[in-house]
């Protein structure tokens, strides 16, 4: 009995192997059919055909504004600062008054200049007629030839005091006009340096100053490199630069915005500078509203160069790995290769490629993060009117995909 109860487990756990090898040999076919059911189809990618053209290109840097033509206000002559006539900070015309100073010593150094002159010019006269008199006397010898001389002397001596005393005079008048300082340019005033009641004097002279608005200067620098990098791509044909270098700037506001007036280069600085390393350019603007002020910092577009015959791709089309940067070009059999490229300057959305594509080739756009070499692609167009954050969507739900694989 013992012997029996130890062979039943035996044959019942061989009737449940044969059991189970059975049901395995019955679904097994089942199995396969549905693996071969589920496979993915090949994935749809949005493709570009790479084309080269001419394309306008632009250069911007970072600017400061000043002023075109910046006065001193200073005083001519010393005396006591009268008051202000300007409002601070306003916008003055040409020669409108700004100060004035006490005109009362300089009004009586402009009569006693007058008083000077007419005496001498009483003197003149007096000489005259003595030299008329003296010359008919002369001649009849009634008096000699020296008294002749004396007259003519002193004719000569008296006209020369009366030019002298002329000339105080008009210095005089020139002393009393300084009293009433004016602007030279109509431009934007600065605060008043000295108050009202303060004596001016060659060390304290400085009042104000009156800054141009319009035109305005607009300074900006390249450095050596890039310069370099300029002269480089200009001698190998990459880049265009416009007739003559006329390059036409426009202007970037801090907020983005683009000032409505353009400008031209008007001056480069005949060497770099030691400290920085840059090359000074200028620019000027029409300012006509005042709306750019001095030291304002702007941004300056460089516009007029072409690169000809450039490849552009926009910038999701471009993948960064290990080695560099690269994209996903699919061969005529529909097979997709790993092709590195070099990349130039950003326009807008798009990058410029150097080196790497030819023309022809096409290039996946959309749907490449999911991609490996020699993988089987469907094809249809980019629709670069497409934005892209849909582009960005679709591209995370199939690195997710890629993921859950």
């Amino acid at each position: 009995m013992e012997h029996r109860l130890e062979l039943y487990p035996s044959w019942r756990a061989r009737i449940l192997a044969a059991a189970v090898i059975m049901e395995t040999v019955f679904l097994l076919p089942a199995c396969e059919g549905r693996k071969k059911a589920t496979t993915p189809p090949p994935p749809v990618v949005s493709v570009m055909t790479v084309g080269r053209k001419d394309v306008p290109v632009s250069f911007e840097f970072v600017a400061q504004t000043q002023s075109s033509h910046l006065v001193n206000i200073q005083a001519r002559v010393s005396g006591f600062l009268d008051r202000r006539m300007y409002t601070e900070g306003s916008l003055v015309k040409e020669g409108q008054v700004l100060f004035l100073m006490d005109a009362k010593p300089f009004q009586v150094q402009l009569d006693q200049a007058r008083a000077a002159l007419t005496k001498q010019e009483a003197a003149l006269e007096m000489a005259r007629l003595n030299l008329e008199r003296t010359k008919p006397l002369t001649e009849q010898n009634a008096l000699s030839q020296k008294d002749l001389d004396d007259a003519t002397g002193h004719y000569q001596s008296a006209a020369a005091a009366v030019e002298q005393a002329k000339a105080e005079v008009e210095a005089a008048k020139l002393n009393l006009s300084y009293t009433t300082i004016t602007s030279p340019v109509t431009g934007v005033s600065s605060s008043a340096i000295q108050t009202d009641g303060t004596y001016v004097s060659t060390q304290n002279s400085l009042l104000t100053t009156v800054a141009v608005l319009s035109p305005i200067w607009v300074n900006f620098s390249i450095s050596e490199n890039e310069m370099q990098k300029y002269r480089d791509e200009v001698s190998r044909g990459l880049l265009r630069p416009p007739g003559g270098e006329k390059y036409e700037i426009e202007i970037i506001l801090v907020d983005g915005s683009l000032y409505p007036h353009t400008g031209r280069i008007t001056f480069a600085e005949p060497s770099y500078s030691a400290q920085t390393g840059t090359f000074l350019l200028r620019a000027t603007v029409g300012n006509p509203k005042g709306l750019l002020r001095p030291n304002q910092y702007v941004r300056a577009r460089l516009k007029g160069a072409i690169r000809p015959n450039a490849i552009l791709l926009p910038q999701r089309a471009v993948q960064q790995g290990s080695k560099g940067h690269f994209v996903w070009v699919v061969g005529k059999d529909g097979k997709v290769e790993q092709r590195p490229v070099t990349v130039g300057q950003w326009r807008g959305d798009d990058w410029f490629i150097s080196e790497g594509l030819e023309s022809g080739e096409q290039v996946v756009v959309e749907g490449g993060l999911t991609l490996r070499p020699g993988m089987t692609v469907s094809v249809k167009p980019y629709d670069a009117g497409k934005g892209p954050g849909t582009d960005g969507i679709s591209q995370k739900k199939e690195a997710q995909r890629a993921a859950n694989r």
